[in-house]
């Protein structure tokens, strides 16, 4: 069986205020500094078609004004230290310490396009027990290298669709791929799975995702919930990151036994990002193309056997360096 593409106006249309009113959201925020444009975040999660009920935000000890913006707005505020975060265990922690029947993840810096961002995540998870978790659609920022807008083009298409565990065989890895800088969770269902996996140097959401669909349940891709967040990373960031990528792949290799490997997808994207830079005439960012590929290929496979690399150089080569200060 076929992934199920889902139209726009179809299956995630409005699910009703009744259905609304029996239901309580939380939204969960981690933060770190995260200035005017987490000010901006909380301005349109306010003026949303379907208000949030609960506020958390988890602050890693910020030193501006981010405390003082999130209780402006009626959260409810955790101070953790900044050595304390962790990418899962922090997101479980705020899960367990919520009282939301359903939970709405956001990163700082994932800033909705429109009013109807959390009416149009929640509406296949009111539609359909069967589905345990929805995520939006992410467009590059303004100002944004083309890069950076040819990644989020190639993650994140137009066509809304829902996943099963059975698609792996069509789409390998790619399967379990979802973002929480923008996704929604059944929290009874996110709890039977134990919430998030801690101690993950990053992809707490990718796993969770894995392990629903082996629990049975099936993931909703809605393109029509749509936030503004993307990255200019350097060639040396693109590297970092791939670099942790392969790590989360070595010591999380049950993603890779079930799912399949992550080359057959990368290939397509290097494939994909040629072509729209030949397409748009940006020839001069060929010698750059062919730069940061080789930094992600290979970052990706340092990390996947960072075991036998020196100790001492490993944090050097990661993007989450801290995590490496915990690892026991």
């Amino acid at each position: 069986m076929g992934i199920a593409k889902i139209r726009s106006g179809n299956y995630f249309s409005f699910v009703g205020m009744n259905t609304m009113k029996n239901i309580k959201i939380t939204a969960i925020i981690p933060t770190l500094n995260g200035g005017d444009t987490f000010r901006h975040l909380l301005t349109k999660l306010a003026a949303q078609t379907q208000a949030i009920d609960e506020l958390l935000v988890i602050d890693s000890s910020s030193d501006d004004s981010t405390v003082p913006i999130a209780l402006e707005f009626g959260a409810r505020v955790i101070p953790i230290a900044r050595a304390d975060f962790d990418h899962g265990s922090t997101r479980t922690m705020a899960a367990k310490e919520s009282s939301g029947d359903y939970l709405l993840y956001f990163t700082q810096d994932a800033v909705p396009k429109n009013n109807n961002v959390v009416e149009m995540l929640l509406a296949p998870l009111l539609r359909d027990e069967n589905i345990a978790l929805s995520y939006g659609r992410q467009l590059a920022n303004p100002g944004a290298t083309l890069f950076a807008k040819t990644l989020r083009l190639f993650n994140y298409p137009k066509e809304s669709e829902i996943r099963s565990f059975a698609d792996k065989e069509q789409r390998g890895l790619k399967t379990v791929f979802v973002s929480n800088s923008c996704a929604a969770y059944r929290k009874k269902t996110l709890a039977e799975v134990g919430f998030f996996a801690d101690g993950l140097i990053f992809g707490e959401d990718t796993c969770a995702a894995g392990k629903l669909l082996v629990a049975g349940y099936t993931l909703a891709y809605v393109a029509e919930a749509t936030v503004f967040h993307s990255h200019n990373y350097s060639i040396g960031e693109e590297f970092h990151r791939s670099f942790d990528i392969g790590v989360l792949h070595h010591t999380e290799s049950w993603l890779i036994t079930t799912y399949g490997k992550a080359e057959g997808e990368g290939l397509k994207y290097i494939k994909f990002e040629l072509s729209t830079i030949l397409k748009k005439h940006k020839y001069q960012l060929i010698p750059v193309f062919f730069c940061r590929n080789l930094a992600k290929f290979s970052g990706y496979k340092l990390g996947s056997m960072y075991y036998a690399l020196p100790q001492w150089l490993v944090p050097k080569l990661s993007m989450n360096k801290t995590w490496w200060s915990r690892r026991v």
